[in-house]
């Protein structure tokens, strides 16, 4: 039993390592010494460190720098910390996709946890996948655990102008395309995009996940947005590390806090802060794992008639250093305090209400009142249709007003290369009102379910002074980009989904307003077509990809593996010595 400080006395789990004095206990001990004294192994909780740095990571190459303050909060409060490393997925770096190999790294989170001596966890994320695959893995275990996540980088600057990472990018790479920005100029900027340690520094994927992640409650006050390099982020890695002693002696684990209100409350945020879509794959995963039944068309009902509050980019102007001068995540929470369920418990061990009371906002410029949005509704939309019969997400807030009602002819691009060959072909019989199709970029198709859906528009229409355009497809987008994009159509084409029936010249009517995405083509050609339709050869015969290609849902349920569903808990049965 544990009486090592305050809280209820509980049974630590890695007494079955340490607590008793049997060979294997001594071997497990012995081993582990290393200069640790004898009461480290007498009752005190010990707290596994999960660090996702790495320097083939870039957002996520100053966590051992935090673990180090994590573990100063962890011996404080009576703690014996443990680092140890696991799977790490850099967004800007890895190859084809970091989403294939998301659900690795919660394997691999997941059985770390569970295999190794530890009462509790924290959590080190940052970089996009890292994030969700932590909460995955560990809600799958479902011991003590507590997320920090490394915060964004400073503000990028050139020549007097502000830069947000990724988003400015893609801005700067089509004004290239377009003829009105030289290559010199685009690449001038390169160095002084990126000024520090931390992820994007727009509301892109990586600050949309430390958000949703304080949102659900799994995290300290303010995690989301301070920046990486400040010191106020030290301090909240030192008080992370208390916190997680803390939550060992009460038992509070991931079940307590991921409830069905914890979620609601996550899809109003999302709302808000204009969020990335991605956050919606990453969302239902995370339900999956503990049981709470979470829908595509629960994001469209919670939280697509929401307005805008965050005016941070893709969506707004500014970016993540000013949300965090502004108030951040507890600011919006208390703006939104009359929509959300403040009495969801949160790894704080208090209702989650606490986490915002009393907290303002500082620049109505950067999060505005709900009486005075940037937009009036600005939630994620989830469409319907014959296009979509198991649903297609879009992000208002990131696309042009006059195109969320629009028809017109498709464009159909079989693979991204196919896309990459044609698009800047003068030839290309292509007009403003064309609707751009892309396919075989699903979950099971690519395989992974790439950032490729805000296509980039053709060469020949940004010289027009075209700068956006409706485009369709079974891939993912960045949470940084922008435009009039229909993402995550389900079913994927690669299995058949109506997208694979899809030819040049048919015509698609997207209607947001009205929810739907529809193919004009009647159902006896759409039989026939289908008849004629052959599946693709398989694209792996052996190893992660082949298990990930045969195994993974498809995007209306969050693209986990249909195997990790659900929570086999933590307790080990078996000794292996």
């Amino acid at each position: 039993m544990s009486n090592d400080g305050p809280g209820t006395p509980v049974q630590l789990r890695t007494s079955h390592w340490y607590g008793g004095d049997t060979r294997d206990h001594y071997i497990h001990r012995s081993w582990m010494k290393r200069g640790l004294p004898d009461d480290a192994f007498s009752g005190k909780p010990m707290i596994g460190i999960c660090n996702s740095a790495s320097e083939l990571t870039p957002c996520n190459m100053h966590l051992t720098e935090l673990a180090e303050h994590v573990k100063r909060g962890i011996w404080e409060a009576g703690g014996v910390p443990f680092e140890f490393p696991v799977t790490s997925l850099g967004e800007t770096q890895i190859q084809p996709t970091a989403m294939l190999l998301r659900n690795l790294m919660a394997m691999d989170v997941e059985e770390s946890i569970r295999g190794n001596p530890i009462d509790g966890v924290v959590l080190l994320a940052g970089c996009d996948k890292t994030t969700p695959a932590m909460v995955m893995g560990a809600a799958s275990v479902d011991l003590p655990a507590i997320i920090m996540t490394g915060g964004p980088m400073l503000t990028g600057r050139h020549e007097g102008k502000r830069l947000g990472s990724a988003t400015d990018m893609w801005k700067m790479s089509e004004a290239v395309r377009a003829g009105l920005l030289s290559n010199e100029e685009f690449m001038a900027t390169e160095s002084v995009m990126t000024r520090s340690a931390g992820h994007c520094n727009p509301m892109g994927t990586a600050s949309t996940m430390a958000s949703m992640v304080e949102a659900l409650g799994l995290t300290l006050p303010d995690n989301a947005a301070i920046p990486a390099p400040d010191a106020r982020r030290k301090r909240l890695a030192h008080l992370t590390g208390r916190r997680a002693v803390q939550m060992v002696r009460e038992d509070l684990r991931p079940s307590a806090v991921l409830t069905r209100s914890a979620f609601e409350n996550a899809i109003r945020v999302l709302s808000v802060i204009g969020g990335s879509t991605n956050a919606v794959l990453h969302l239902l995963a995370i339900a999956g794992r503990v049981g709470v039944e979470l829908t595509l068309d629960d994001f469209d009902r919670i939280g697509s008639h929401l307005p805008l509050l965050a005016n941070v980019m893709p969506a707004g102007e500014h970016l993540m250093e000013d949300f965090y001068e502004a108030g951040g995540i507890p600011a919006v929470m208390a703006e939104l305090e009359e929509l959300l369920d403040g009495d969801a418990f949160a790894v704080t061990g208090v209702p989650i209400r606490e986490h915002w009371a009393g907290r303002t906002t500082w620049n109505r410029d950067v999060i505005r009142p709900l009486t005075d949005p940037l937009i009036a509704e600005a939630g994620i939309a989830v469409l319907r249709g014959n296009l979509c019969p198991q649903g297609a997400v879009v992000k208002p807030s990131a696309a042009s007003p006059e195109l969320l009602t629009h028809t017109g002819p498709a464009l159909v691009f079989d693979t991204i290369e196919d896309f990459k060959e044609r698009i800047d072909d003068p030839d290309l019989d292509v007009t403003a009102d064309t609707v751009m199709v892309l396919r075989g970029c699903g979950p099971k198709g690519y395989p992974g379910m790439p950032e490729v859906g805000n296509m980039p528009l053709p060469a020949k229409l940004l010289a027009q002074g075209v700068v956006d355009m409706v485009r369709i497809s079974d891939a993912r987008m960045s949470g940084t980009a922008f435009g009039t994009t229909v993402l995550h159509t389900a079913p994927e084409s690669t299995v058949g989904g109506p997208l694979a029936l899809v030819q040049t010249g048919d015509v698609i009517t997207l209607d947001v307003p009205g929810r739907s995405l529809t193919l004009h083509v009647d159902d006896l050609e759409l039989a026939r077509r289908r008849a004629e339709w052959q599946a693709p050869p398989p694209l792996a015969e052996r190893g992660w990809y082949k298990l990930y290609i045969d195994h993974v849902m498809q995007a209306d349920t969050g693209c986990d593996l249909d195997f990790l569903v659900g929570c086999s808990g933590s307790t080990i049965t078996r000794e292996s010595h």
